[in-house]
């Protein structure tokens, strides 16, 4: 059974996902610690990049999806996969090195006195790199936007960079789930919140991806717009 599964959802990420995975190699112990790529039948190659990963890497797996529906849906299907295979900890993080790998033990580190670890841009000590006001608005915007509505005390709700201890999937419903963007990371957060469970921050510094393109889309922001009230009327209603 491995201690630690790191999930890294993947969509046309061919530049990104070997050097990742070697630089995972880095700071993992591999004798008991895992990484399972999750692609969304990349038409760019990446999951056969991933296969011929797991091939040489007995603790490299990948799981592949017919189509991409969204990193929620693609999260979900990992941390299922991860509590099956009995990991005690559950990862995420972006594979284009937004994420710094050498973070991955602090975070760890971290779930011994926590639930659910936030890698955090907006406690003291983090932050972002190569930015322009546009983003850094939009990003921090958000955050607070959950924060207020939410009434919750989290500084970076939005952030996917996290560690979770099995017994927080398991008191959550994975399957009520619903968000397919990165209104995921605000549900995944609040829900375990709701549920009184230990939560976290740690600060990392959050950089512009080295290769490739961003995945934020208009429909992600819209969908986190509605979301969040939605979230906080179900939980005022007792249904969440």
């Amino acid at each position: 059974m491995p201690r630690a599964v790191v999930c890294l959802p993947t969509y046309n990420e061919r530049e990104n996902l070997e050097p990742m995975v070697r630089a995972l190699a880095g700071v993992l112990d591999t004798s008991q610690d895992r990484v399972l790529v999750i692609d969304d039948s990349s038409p760019d190659g990446t999951g056969e990049i991933a296969d011929r990963l797991a091939a040489q890497l007995p603790w490299v797996s990948v799981l592949h999806r017919d189509r991409k529906e969204g990193i929620g849906p693609a999260y979900v299907t990992g941390f299922k996969r991860a509590l099956a295979e009995g990991a005690e900890l559950v990862l995420e993080m972006d594979c284009d090195f937004s994420h710094d790998p050498a973070d991955v033990p602090r975070l760890m580190e971290a779930a011994e006195g926590g639930d659910l670890v936030l890698g955090s841009r907006y406690v003291s000590g983090g932050g972002t790199e190569n930015w322009g006001f546009v983003r850094r608005f939009v990003s921090r915007g958000g955050c607070l936007y959950a924060q207020v509505l939410l009434g919750v005390r989290v500084r970076d709700l939005t952030g996917g960079f996290k560690c979770f201890r099995r017994v927080a999937l398991e008191t959550i419903d994975l399957d009520a789930l619903s968000a397919h963007g990165y209104a995921f990371q605000i549900e995944a957060t609040y829900r375990v919140l709701r549920a009184e469970l230990r939560v976290k921050e740690i600060p990392i510094r959050f950089v512009e991806r080295r290769a490739g393109s961003s995945k934020m889309t208009g429909s992600i922001v819209t969908e986190a717009i509605w979301k969040v009230p939605l979230l906080r009327l179900r939980a005022l209603m007792g249904r969440l």
